[in-house]
């Protein structure tokens, strides 16, 4: 059995690992930290545990943590990880970071978009960026693995086979974004409380987003080229779910049977990526709950441009779900272990 810590437990992607690691036949948690909850239970916290989590809230000793786990999960904020990881850790056991610590190479383009300094930089050069579609073989041999954001993991798989191909003209690239109220984090928040969500829908973070960066540099190195963007999301009254909408121009020549076809060999082996039939639109409440993410292309011939389209959970695949995936391969499990999940509706 894999033995797992998680660090911010009592946050939403740290609860929602605490569900899919219950679910995981190869692993069991060791350690709930919670910097906010220690000595509470953590069925006491979340009540969809009762009788089925027994165990305290602990807190976020990751020296002690290391020296019993196998893995840490750190669902945690930007910052945290940077500020504690070292030798010692990644000496004793794996790491899958949450946070964007560890995503984006260029540390100045971190600390200029977050921020803050960055406090660990000699780590940044092996963490590897764990978007298993795309780095699977480098994430199974990995000590730190740098769990994807939720938009950069729906926008990256939408578009990718058009990058790849270069089927598209990089300079007119634009992703519109729509993720639910969960995207934000568990804390009391004004522009989140109910009053200033339902009924309502708005952009934020205008040209200023912080995964701008991050979606960029993944996109490069598909391109073999710089890419640069515009990336807008938008807040929409649901719980849980990320909805992009993408548009570039279509080379010449590139036709729609061409397009389809890119999609297809881009994820023909891919389990948790589903391109759906031509003409469907993907619907957020068709992946929710899950691990997939689905995507399609749809051609205006017209105008011709390329519609990049993809619907994904935004706490599963986008956060707890891609975690546990990265897991399994880095400890040489079944990719889809614990992640079997059927999405659910209503």
């Amino acid at each position: 059995m894999v033995k797992a810590g998680i660090i911010g437990s009592t946050g939403y992607a740290g609860q929602e690992l605490v569900r899919l690691l219950l679910q995981h036949k190869e692993a069991e948690i060791i350690w709930y930290g919670s910097k906010s909850y220690v000595d509470q239970t953590f069925s006491s916290v979340f009540g969809n545990m009762f009788h089925i989590v027994e165990d305290v809230c602990r807190g976020d000793d990751l020296h002690a943590l290391c020296r019993e786990a196998d893995v840490i999960f750190t669902a945690t904020p930007q910052g945290y990880l940077a500020s504690v990881l070292d030798e010692e850790i990644l000496d004793a056991c794996k790491v899958i970071d949450l946070s964007a610590d560890f995503r984006i190479k260029d540390v100045d383009v971190y600390e200029a978009w977050y921020g803050i300094p960055h406090a660990s930089r000699q780590f940044i050069p092996e963490a590897v960026y764990g978007l298993c579609e795309r780095n699977r073989e480098e994430i199974r041999g990995a000590r730190l693995v740098a769990n994807p954001g939720c938009y950069p993991t729906c926008s990256v798989l939408s578009i990718y086979p058009m990058v790849k191909n270069k089927y598209i003209d990089l300079k007119t690239l634009v992703i519109d974004a729509k993720s639910g109220t969960s995207g934000a984090g568990r804390g009391a928040k004004v522009p989140n409380l109910y009053c200033e969500v339902n009924e309502n829908i708005k952009a934020y973070s205008v040209a200023s987003h912080r995964h701008t960066p991050e979606i960029e540099e993944q996109l490069s190195y598909a391109a073999g080229e710089p890419v640069t963007l515009n990336f807008t999301p938008h807040l929409v009254p649901m719980n849980r779910g990320i909805l992009i909408t993408a548009y570039a121009n279509l080379k010449p020549g590139v036709t729609k049977e061409m397009v389809r076809d890119a999609y297809i060999q881009a994820y023909k082996d891919e389990y948790f990526v589903r391109v759906l039939d031509e003409g469907t639109c993907p619907e957020t409440r068709w992946v929710e709950g899950s691990n997939f993410v689905d995507v399609c292309p749809n051609v205006d011939e017209r105008t011709g441009r390329v519609i990049m389209m993809g619907a994904m959970d935004n706490i599963t695949k986008g956060a707890a779900g891609q975690a546990v995936q990265n897991m399994n391969l880095m400890f040489g499990l079944e990719e889809t272990e614990g992640l079997r999940l059927v999405p659910v509706f209503p």
